[in-house]
């Protein structure tokens, strides 16, 4: 069978296809977001990082495609005043974290100078 058969011939209407491939970068955002955080290589971090981005950017230059040919239902509008809530709930949180870890990690250290204190040096045996 030849090609050209199947070159009109589409499984789905464009616009389900469109909105297909647009969940798709959101999900794989979504998992290179994961994969950065968990990362200890920074190079790794870096590759992954650079990942996220460059799918961000299709991302947004397929939903605008999508918007200009009313293929996409943008959510309503939130209010200023909700966005201005959520961000500063978001910092009050980011604080509460810094201050917890920072809190933890003097206690930690703290600890291990301690125990470090409190460990003799060995000796090797008498002879």
């Amino acid at each position: 069978m030849p090609n050209s058969q199947f070159q009109n011939t589409n499984l789905l209407p464009e616009e389900d296809l469109m909105n297909v491939i647009l969940a798709d970068l959101k999900r794989t955002v979504r998992e290179y977001t994961t994969a950065t955080t968990e990362s200890a290589c920074p190079s790794v971090r870096q590759m992954f990082t650079q990942l996220t981005d460059s799918t961000l950017q299709l991302q947004g230059q397929l939903y605008q495609l999508m918007s200009s040919q009313n293929m996409y239902t943008a959510p309503s509008k939130a209010l200023k005043t909700e966005v201005d809530k959520k961000l500063q709930e978001a910092q009050q949180t980011q604080q509460k974290v810094q201050q917890f870890t920072q809190q933890r990690t003097a206690q930690f250290n703290g600890n291990v100078q301690a125990s470090q204190a409190n460990v003799q040096p060995h000796i090797g045996p008498s002879q």
